[in-house]
């Protein structure tokens, strides 16, 4: 696929999903790896299976704090972080917006937005010593086009999607990239909730899109390892959609 020898990459929301699935791809091609997440257990584990180069730091993407240390650490166990994967997310509370709590909405903005301004904000200096490296954002489909019921949502990945363009004009001149990726459905345990709850309204976005059918993680981590690498060397402010066609309608 692509190669990722030597690269060093924080991971968030690496425990389960879409960011395991990328833990492990990322390992796969070569590189050293901080898998970020609240999940301790599930983080420890993944990490202990992957043995060589993959570590584990309990990671709040809203906590300035944490992610200092994981920076700190991934520095001090492998090297200046050249990647760094901001995965992390909250999928929104999917009720209309005259029941959408200011609480709910500053906390979906939180993980989904501020957790991704931190992670840019606190790993450039890294990045910077590394010579260069590549961020990826995970926006989402919902960061390109709209959803009833979903406002706290795509408000959040609409931000990650001008974030993300912002930053890549913005740290060009250190040789680092920043791109987005805009999934549709992926089947993770956390789309799997959702999707339950939707009930017959999953099933019609799902044939909404042109491939009819869900991604697996692994369709997005390859896509993620991609441009983390140096097959995409001239590839930055790209918002990419990986949705089954959904956004090309």
């Amino acid at each position: 696929m692509f190669d990722l020898t030597g690269k060093v990459a924080i991971i968030t929301g690496g425990a389960s999903g879409i960011g395991a699935a990328a833990v492990r791809t990322f390992h796969q091609l070569g590189a050293s790896i901080t898998i970020g997440d609240i999940q301790a257990d599930a983080g420890q584990a993944l990490a202990s299976e992957l043995g060589d180069r993959v570590r584990f730091s309990r990671l709040d993407v809203t906590s300035q704090g944490d992610w200092e240390s994981a920076v700190e650490q991934t520095e001090a166990a492998f090297g200046p972080v050249n990647v760094l994967v901001n995965n992390a997310g909250h999928p929104g509370h999917w009720k209309p917006a005259s029941e959408l709590a200011l609480e709910e909405f500053r906390m979906v903005c939180a993980i989904n937005q501020e957790g991704v301004f931190l992670g840019m904000k606190l790993v450039l200096p890294s990045m910077i010593r590394a010579g260069g490296g590549s961020i990826v954002n995970n926006s989402s489909g919902y960061g390109l086009v709209g959803a009833a019921n979903n406002l706290d949502y795509c408000a959040s990945k609409f931000a990650v999607t001008g974030m993300t363009k912002a930053a890549a004009i913005e740290f060009a001149p250190s040789n680092i990239r920043v791109n987005s990726v805009h999934a549709g459905v992926v089947l993770t345990p956390m789309v799997e909730e959702t999707m339950k709850s939707l009930g017959a309204d999953a099933d019609l976005f799902i044939a909404r899109m042109p491939l009819n059918r869900p991604a697996a993680p692994s369709e997005i981590a390859s896509v993620f390892a991609f441009l983390a690498s140096e097959a995409a060397s001239f590839v930055t402010g790209a918002a990419l959609p990986v949705d089954g066609g959904l956004t090309a309608q």
